[in-house]
């Protein structure tokens, strides 16, 4: 839902309720060791990179397989559904592969070239393409789908795919309504019909385990969210945890999915 006193605030202070890059000082560096580590995971495993799953330049998978019936993390990057590519965040492969899971990460077009309708389309056809043919690529256990930002968005709305056992929200956004009166809108041009359709916090809970996660050092929009997507879910005794990772910010937060004992890590450990 809007921050209390949303229709007050001035076009600036709605663009800084959701600027994670402006709220975060280091981010800069933190993307960029990010990216390193991204690069050296996948130039150490890479007989399995860029597998089309439909016609276009971002419609394509990174997998990472492990033993044959070994449990999938599927995640899902962010960048609020306009910046990012899935090959910067191979890294954070590296907390449930030490466990022996396999790991597989799809990419999308981004906005302004694809709306959220056809970036949800996407990633359900992404889906549909691991159901039938993981198995060929080492991708055969269950799966556990977990996505960060925007990524934690569609994670939420994508964990009915039947594919999916479980989820992990990380930092997303749940109510897409207020991101209209921001910067944000201006490549997302988001409708009527996609906020509506595609807000979280708007829909029926899905009954399948589902974790939501935030950094305390986070905006307080997404905060909100997380709590109200938390909340929502309850009210329909939808399962899964609320993780609230003190002291982390919006960047810092994957840490946690990446080092083999992190919080986001062994949440996932304990859904499958």
């Amino acid at each position: 839902m809007p921050l209390p006193g949303w229709a007050a605030l001035s076009r600036a202070a709605r663009d800084a309720a959701y600027d994670n890059a402006a709220a975060v000082p280091e981010r800069e560096a933190l993307v960029r060791q990010r990216n390193e580590q991204a690069a050296a995971y996948r130039a150490a495993h890479g007989a399995q990179l860029d597998v089309p799953y439909a016609a276009g330049d971002r419609t394509r998978w990174d997998m990472y397989p492990a033993a044959a019936t070994a449990p999938c993390l599927i995640f899902i990057h962010g960048g609020y559904w306009q910046m990012n590519r899935r090959e910067d965040f191979a890294g954070l492969a590296e907390g449930v592969a030490a466990h022996g899971w396999a790991v597989a990460m799809p990419g999308y077009t981004l906005a302004p070239q694809a709306g959220l309708s056809q970036i949800v389309g996407e990633l359900r056809a992404a889906l549909d393409w691991l159901a039938t043919n993981g198995a060929a690529h080492g991708i055969a256990g269950p799966c556990v789908l977990a996505g960060w930002s925007a990524g934690g968005q569609l994670t939420a709305i994508l964990l009915d795919h039947p594919l999916i056992e479980a989820g992990l929200a990380i930092s997303g956004v749940f109510e897409l309504a207020p991101l209209r009166d921001t910067y944000l809108d201006e490549k997302l041009r988001l409708t009527d019909r996609e906020i509506a359709q595609f807000s979280p916090l708007r829909l029926p809970a899905v009954g399948k385990p589902l974790a939501i996660a935030y950094g305390t050092a986070e905006l307080p929009a997404l905060v909100a969210d997380a709590e109200d997507f938390h909340a929502h879910r309850g009210a329909a005794h939808a399962p899964g945890p609320l993780l609230r990772i003190s002291g982390a910010n919006h960047f810092t937060i994957l840490e946690e999915l990446r080092r083999p004992d992190g919080i986001l890590t062994r949440g996932l450990l304990a859904m499958v």
